[in-house]
């Protein structure tokens, strides 16, 4: 098929591969303009577009869909479907419509739940033992569109936003590629009343660990927010992110270091961290960590920008 594929993140590059693979025809590549990064500021392209150029493809990155001739010249690109993972764009109707078979999205969560930004992110922070992926037609409304294909994964009570994004993407790249095989067999499933939920891009206001919290939450906020924008605390005046945990045996005042593996209280119960990264370092597994100037037991962890000892 003559596709128009939109994306922008390493999570859309595995689904254009794929389509590459099958056989597709892509005949442009939209995705986010490039953006300045790193230590010199200098403008990056995104990974689709450093992947779509390896792949000899034409690159567009409007700022904008909402203008007449950006419309009339993705419209005359005269492709039969356009497929649309996290591009960051909206799209308005007349983009929309113009491909024959219009824009299917690949939208990781089980629609309705999870509508918006952050859908990975918010499954874990709200403890979901389940998601997956949907293949949706596209419409006017935030992630209303009816579900062409949808499959289920378990999240594992170790899994991190990092490696369930992995997982998506992939799920993701494979299910967009059945989808066009069987297009004209499927039948369009709008999508229920019941169990609709949001998932608000993440703000990084958000991601200060509260102690004071149930240690299941700090948990899964914990590895929802790993690898970004990384959960954080305090510790001798240096911000400190903690990008793997899990739920330990455990009590004491919130805050305080119970042991060296380091083990944390919390509100309720407490977790170990397992994987932490300290301002302008590399993250590091706890064990290595530790070796250096660690957190060390009888430490409490009290503020955003108090660290002490207890004495």
């Amino acid at each position: 098929m003559r596709i128009v594929f939109m994306g922008t993140p390493g999570f859309s590059v595995p689904v254009l591969d794929a389509l590459v693979d099958a056989g597709h025809e892509i005949v442009a590549v939209y995705c986010q303009p490039p953006r300045p990064a790193g230590r010199g500021k200098k403008d990056r392209p995104t990974p689709v577009q450093a992947r779509a150029e390896a792949l000899d493809l034409e690159v567009r990155h409007p700022v904008s869909l909402k203008d007449r001739q950006a419309q009339a010249d993705f419209s005359a690109l005269g492709a039969e479907v356009a497929v649309v993972v996290a591009y960051g764009l909206l799209l308005p109707q007349a983009v929309l419509d113009a491909p024959m078979h219009g824009c299917l999205n690949i939208h990781a969560s089980l629609l309705p739940r999870w509508r918006g930004a952050a859908p990975i992110h918010r499954a874990i922070m709200a403890g979901d033992t389940v998601t997956g992926v949907c293949i949706m037609q596209m419409e006017a409304g935030l992630d209303t569109g009816p579900v062409l294909l949808r499959q289920a994964v378990p999240i594992a009570p170790d899994d991190t936003t990092g490696t369930l994004h992995d997982r998506l993407s992939t799920l993701g790249a494979g299910l967009i590629v059945r989808a066009l095989a069987q297009l004209d067999d499927l039948t369009p499933e709008p999508q229920p009343d019941e169990g609709v939920t949001y998932a608000a891009k993440i703000d990084k206001a958000e991601a200060h660990i509260d102690w004071t919290r149930p240690a299941a939450e700090v948990d899964r906020m914990i590895r929802g927010l790993s690898p970004f924008p990384g959960a954080w605390f305090q510790h001798e005046g240096t911000r400190i992110k903690a990008l793997g945990a899990q739920v330990a045996e455990g009590s004491g005042k919130a805050g305080l270091v119970l042991d060296d593996a380091p083990t944390i209280a919390c509100g309720a119960g407490a977790v170990r961290l397992t994987r932490l990264q300290r301002a302008g370092k590399a993250a590091q597994e706890a064990d290595v960590f530790q070796r250096g100037t660690g957190i060390h037991a009888g430490t409490v962890l009290r503020g955003q920008d108090l660290g002490g000892v207890l004495l």
